[in-house]
């Protein structure tokens, strides 16, 4: 168990208790931290509360006791087919299809690409820290393909480590959008954290004040458009990696990824073409993929350049599109 203390000021004093937790505790579910209040896990200045309704205050010290996490499950190989685009010693890099999971989580103990690369370099990998995301550096959503780099060793794990923390790791992505931004080139800066209305997801804010609030900032330019539909493929470069990143940006300017489930329910009004239109109203994922990465060699450091090829499905619903 570990005992984390957070400190209420102006800008948090009033508000309920499981809500000030929530903002602090970006990892933790506001219906687990209320369920840990009932419990007597919540101490105010000292004083176990009970009640997740109760007021803060100004100046107050709210105490939390986490509970260990259960023993993680052993990782299993599985014999799930790669396309791997780069190897060496050291390291691979994947075109991850959509729909296959990184690493095993709630709901997805096995099929994921934790366990087939475990199987792929026969169970020799670094843990870097968690055993069920062996030689795993970053990654991507289920429903998003393309460049994932995987580390073979610990030298590997560590340089691409800080190499992800100094953001000297180039991350590209192509996304097809609905909607058209108001430049052909431009950033996104808007901070990133726990939606406060609905904890599984991500919201964008102007400023990062909110505690848990981290900033973030893409990169995008029109690769190309098609104005009487109101649609752009766009390419957007990560400055920092934020979860659902992209997606949340994207849905800030009124241009969310075709196919997003959670950000983005566009009506594409001006898609006259009945079929073109039930094509995009029902794919079925984000039209988003991971074209490029590019980093230094943890070992040679040489420059490490990988594109990953488009799957079918993106690649025949932008082909579809009037020229």
């Amino acid at each position: 168990m570990t005992i984390r203390r957070y400190s209420v000021g102006r800008g948090t004093a009033g508000r309920r208790l499981d809500r000030f937790l929530a903002g602090v505790c970006g990892d933790i579910s506001r219906s687990r931290l209320q369920k840990l209040i009932e419990e007597g896990a919540v101490r105010v200045d000292g004083v176990v509360e009970l009640r997740p309704s109760r007021s803060t205050a100004d100046g107050q010290t709210v105490e939390l006791d986490v509970p260990a996490a259960p023993p993680k499950t052993a990782l299993l190989a599985e014999d799930i087919p790669l396309e791997i685009l780069f190897e060496d010693d050291q390291l691979l890099i994947l075109n991850k299809p959509p729909g296959l999971v990184v690493h095993p989580a709630p709901g997805h103990h096995s099929g994921t690409v934790a366990n087939a690369i475990l199987h792929h370099c026969r169970e020799n990998l670094p843990a870097g820290g968690d055993p069920l995301r062996p030689g795993i550096v970053h990654r991507l959503d289920r429903e998003t393909s393309g460049a994932l780099v995987v580390a073979k060793t610990d030298r590997a794990h560590e340089s691409l480590a800080r190499q992800m923390k100094k953001r000297q790791i180039r991350k590209e992505y192509v996304a097809l959008a609905a909607g058209r931004p108001p430049l052909r080139k431009g950033a996104i800066a808007l901070a990133i954290g726990r939606d406060p209305k609905d904890r599984k997801k991500m919201k964008g804010f102007a400023a990062p004040s909110p505690p848990a609030i981290r900033e973030a900032k893409t990169l995008y330019a029109i690769e190309r458009e098609w104005p009487g539909l109101d649609l752009s493929l766009l390419r957007l470069t990560l400055v920092t990696g934020r979860t659902h990143q992209i997606r949340v940006h994207l849905a800030a300017i009124r241009c969310p990824v075709v196919g997003d489930p959670v950000y983005g329910r566009p009506r594409y009004e001006k898609v006259r073409d009945a079929e073109l239109k039930r094509r995009l109203a029902e794919f079925p994922r984000q039209a988003l993929h991971a074209e490029r990465i590019a980093f230094r060699h943890p070992v040679t450091g040489e420059t490490v350049d990988v594109e990953a090829p488009w799957p079918a499905d993106l690649r025949e619903l932008v082909e579809s599109l009037p020229a």
